[in-house]
């Protein structure tokens, strides 16, 4: 073998091993994607701030853990296997604030090698901390140069505030659902880019942004933008916005041989989505106990929707769990998307068995799923609405949080006997 044949070759597995290295190493964190809104009052239903998160990460196994902060008490997502809770990924304090992030890599300071690796550690000490979304905002001031920060932070609280702060390490953009400048109908849809990066072709997300921004601009036009739609419509959106797919309502293949699958890569409930998290904000300062967290510990397609409040000070014992365990409502989720994504062979991990989700005990996946969900739904409005007129003890809205989660659970088990 020549000198000249032996340099190709050496110079042909270098390449190739640059290639499996980005296949098997690069490829799984471009999963941190997720797909975002945060609503004002004025674009709401009830009239109160509305902020929701789908979490799509590499890191899928999720479970609620309650926090004592500097100042403030709160309510955090976490990773299963994040045993201490350094790191929060979504959450609620007792005086109404909610934060949540989608990873930004745009906004990356690449010379410093800084790439978001603080942004749930901040989100953390956020909740601690801050009771406003000025609060946030002078918290990222005090905080400028100090942190890894490549993040779209939303940030909702209990005075009706509602804005998203496009954030690196070095710099900050505030973008207020209140300014009729920035947001005219009162809501602002964000996934993986910035609108302030020097690159957007960094970014990513954008096929779901587009498809996204058309669901807010429907659930407006009808007044329906309230945690109901995010919820069943949004969170759980299957349709590929380029591709104009609505697997849904397509004919199902006769033969049970060759049933169809979507790839679920760029839609909104995306094989990655790790749980969702909607926040409705609370209705006045005075009454930031009535800010509600409602949480999906799934793929949405999965898992039901259950309400908790830091105001109960506990987590309910199905959406928690001890050192690096993950929750039962996580871990029955797992299984189901087991049942929903069969073939693990190659990239076949993303696709979705529409014949599964569709027929699944004659009915389908999801109107089980909705089925039960309608019912926490329904519970919870009108404990909410007593709540309103007599302001309840925190043991007692621990018992109702309580309630909601094991119905959800229990009802899960007994719709989907076989999941197991």
């Amino acid at each position: 073998m020549n000198r000249c044949i032996k340099k190709n070759l050496k110079l042909s597995l270098i390449i190739s091993f640059c290639f499996l290295f980005v296949v098997l190493f690069v490829y799984p964190q471009n999963s941190k994607a997720c797909t975002l809104i945060v609503a004002s009052g004025k674009a709401t239903t009830n009239g109160r701030p509305l902020m929701w998160k789908n979490r799509d990460t590499s890191q899928l196994l999720n479970k609620l853990m309650y926090f004592k902060g500097k100042k403030y008490n709160f309510i955090g997502l976490i990773d299963s296997d994040d045993a201490s809770g350094k790191e929060i990924w979504a959450g609620l304090n007792e005086k109404g604030l909610a934060i949540m992030n989608s990873q930004a890599d745009d906004l990356a300071v690449k010379e410093k090698k800084y790439e978001g690796a603080g942004n749930g550690a901040f989100m953390k000490m956020a909740l601690g901390e801050c009771a406003t979304v000025d609060d946030f905002e002078k918290l990222l001031q005090r905080e400028k140069g100090k942190w890894d920060l490549s993040a779209n932070f939303g940030v909702i609280d209990a005075r009706g505030g509602a804005a998203f702060f496009e954030t690196s390490s070095e710099y900050y953009t505030r973008f207020d659902a209140n300014d009729k400048k920035v947001a005219p109908f009162g809501y602002i849809v964000r996934t993986n880019f910035s609108y302030t990066s020097p690159d957007y072709l960094e970014g990513g997300g954008f096929i779901r942004f587009e498809r996204m921004s058309h669901l807010a601009e429907m659930a407006r036009a009808t007044n329906q933008l309230n945690v109901k739609f995010i919820l069943q419509q949004a969170a759980r959106d299957l349709n590929h916005e380029k591709l104009h797919s609505y697997p849904l309502s397509m004919t199902l293949p006769d033969d049970p041989a060759r049933p169809l699958y979507i790839n679920t890569n760029d839609t909104i409930n995306r094989n990655s989505t790790a749980s969702a998290i909607v926040f409705e904000g609370a209705p006045s300062e005075d009454r930031a106990d009535l800010a509600t967290m409602w949480v999906i510990l799934g793929q949405p397609v999965s898992c039901v929707a259950l309400p908790v409040w830091p105001y109960s000070g506990k987590i309910p014992k199905v959406a928690t769990a001890p050192d690096k365990e993950t929750c039962p409502l996580n871990a029955f989720s797992r299984k189901l998307v087991a049942f929903l994504y069969p073939d693990q062979r190659g990239r076949m991990w993303q696709y979705l068995n529409v014949n599964r989700l569709r027929t699944y005990g004659g009915e389908g996946v999801l109107p089980k799923i909705l089925r039960i969900e309608n019912q926490v739904l329904e519970k919870t409005a009108a404990q909410l609405s007593l709540w309103e007129k007599k302001k309840e003890s925190p043991e007692r809205v621990a018992e109702f949080q309580e309630e909601m989660a094991d119905f959800v659970l229990k009802s899960l088990l007994t719709e989907f006997p076989d999941i197991r």
